[in-house]
């Protein structure tokens, strides 16, 4: 079974995100190429996908959204998951009271899961590094505006076991749908006749 780990990241750490998944599931036996959504032309060979990008206003990053627009019909009829990177910190509630990582959903997903219909969904924490180049307006206004820029917590945040968790999860229901597979990663090979 071929996976898609694709992804859009602007400083990176979405991409770490998705290589991680990436190495999850090919340790547990599947073939999974990672690679930016951008650079993806014919994914017609894929079994099934794994989207993921940074959200940054609880917005997916419009390339992300554009591979999934773009190729609706064929992940349509494939197993699809989505992802997004994006909150900061470490709280697991926001000022209001609402868990971070739901309050936080891109609002691109309700219209994608409508015709895509994926078998899950997920939002990891993200990070944060003023140090880097900036990326995008947003980022040079943060850095231009010191109320805006001292108010954002800076680190890396990714919470490496529950991406990791959710990515076994993932290749554990492959498996499960792919019974050549499993056997193959989880049985010996048959002795050869003489």
């Amino acid at each position: 079974m071929k996976v898609l780990v694709g992804y859009a990241t602007r400083h990176g750490a979405t991409a770490g995100i998705a290589e991680r998944i990436g190495e999850r599931l090919r340790a547990a036996g599947l073939e999974a190429d990672v690679a930016p959504v951008g650079t993806v032309r014919y994914p017609a060979p894929y079994d099934a996908f794994v989207i993921g990008a940074a959200a940054y206003t609880s917005q997916w990053l419009p390339e992300a959204t554009a591979f999934v627009e773009r190729h609706r019909d064929l992940l349509a009829s494939r197993s699809v998951w989505l992802f997004s990177s994006g909150p900061l910190g470490i709280e697991p509630v926001n000022e209001q009271g609402q868990d971070q990582l739901v309050a936080t959903v891109p609002k691109e997903f309700p219209r994608l899961r409508s015709f895509v219909h994926p078998r899950g969904e997920q939002v990891f924490f993200g990070a944060l590094d003023l140090t880097a180049p900036p990326v995008g307006l947003a980022a040079r206004f943060v850095r231009l505006m010191p109320a805006a820029r001292d108010g954002l917590p800076q680190g890396d945040f990714r919470d490496w076991a529950a991406i990791e968790a959710w990515a076994d999860g993932i290749a554990r229901e492959l498996l499960a749908a792919s019974p050549a597979v499993a056997r193959s990663v989880h049985e010996p090979a048959p002795a050869a006749s003489r």
